[in-house]
């Protein structure tokens, strides 16, 4: 109102005659319009999305102003979410507008008046976002997941807990696999605890058996979703926290297992029983050869 009062003392002024006194009403009535109905648009305009919980983001905070967001399927009707309706707010929660979740997105932040504030203006200045879809653009949280190891050693499973979404059917919280079915992939990173050389396995399950470790070895663990058939910088979740394996020095029965330690007992028994045959051959021979001996020496007195 400081601008427009500094107007109307310039146009009074420069104006004195009525001939003038309709041009000056005019541009009263312009700049009235302008200063006041002309909003500020949304800048900073941003989809954020996270196991598909989609919040749409922008500034700057309102002041004498209030905005509306408008989202729709590519293509389809534009709606309205009733809590983003003239809100003094810089983002809104999208997650259950997009129902279709394969589908692309866009949405327009209108600077409107605040609530109980009539314009004649007929189109509000508006921002409009870039396409959008959930399926194909929100990024996949950190795994859970537990290590198991077989009783013999030579197996090592990871059992990963598919993450939960932020949707529900019929009451019922989805997970990632509910979503993204046979598509969903793991991907896992390991290497022994004491080396820094990695590898890495892909999985269809949830459930990875590594069965290339060394026994008795501790190994370290990450695991990420991997999503091949999305933009290459989308395809990969957020790493899991490293997990370690407990190192443990295998039993001599784990290590050979029983036939090898059979065999070796075997081996051992048939040694010492041999051993054993020799000394009393060679005991029986030297008791001989004394016996022979004896009998040779000539009788005492003869």
């Amino acid at each position: 109102m400081c601008v427009i009062q500094s107007v109307n003392q310039y146009l009074n002024h420069f104006f004195r005659s009525n001939n003038v006194s309709l041009f000056k009403s005019n541009v009263l009535i312009y700049l009235l319009f302008y200063f006041i109905d002309i909003f500020p648009k949304a800048q900073n305009v941003t989809w954020s999305s996270l196991n598909f919980k989609t919040i749409l983001m922008w500034s700057p905070k309102p002041t004498n102003y209030s905005y509306t967001v408008e989202f729709s399927q590519v293509g389809q009707d534009r709606e309205r979410t009733p809590h983003c309706i003239r809100t003094m707010a810089m983002e809104c929660d999208l997650t259950a507008g997009l129902k279709k979740l394969n589908a692309y997105y866009t949405a327009d932040i209108l600077s409107e008046p605040m609530r109980g504030v009539s314009s004649d203006l007929v189109e509000f200045p508006h921002a409009t976002t870039e396409k959008f879809s959930p399926y194909y653009d929100t990024a996949i949280g950190r795994p859970e997941f537990r290590i198991e190891v077989s009783s013999d050693k030579r197996k090592t499973t990871l059992h990963v807990e598919d993450i939960p979404t932020a949707l529900f059917v019929d009451e019922k919280r989805l997970n990632i696999r509910d979503v993204f079915m046979d598509n969903l992939q793991y991907k896992v990173t390991y290497r022994k605890a004491k080396s820094t050389g990695k590898k890495e396995k892909i999985s269809k399950s949830s459930i990875i058996e590594l069965t290339d470790l060394d026994r008795g070895e501790s190994y370290c663990f990450y695991v990420q979703a991997f999503l091949p058939f999305r933009a290459q910088d989308k395809q990969h979740g957020e790493i899991s926290n490293i997990q370690c394996s407990s190192e443990e020095s295998p039993s001599i029965f784990e290590e050979y297992g029983m036939g090898v330690i059979a065999g070796a007992i075997l081996i051992t028994i048939l040694a010492i029983t041999a051993i054993i045959i020799v000394i009393v051959m060679c005991c029986r021979q030297r008791k001989r050869a004394v016996n022979t001996g004896k009998e040779r020496l000539p009788l005492n007195g003869v």
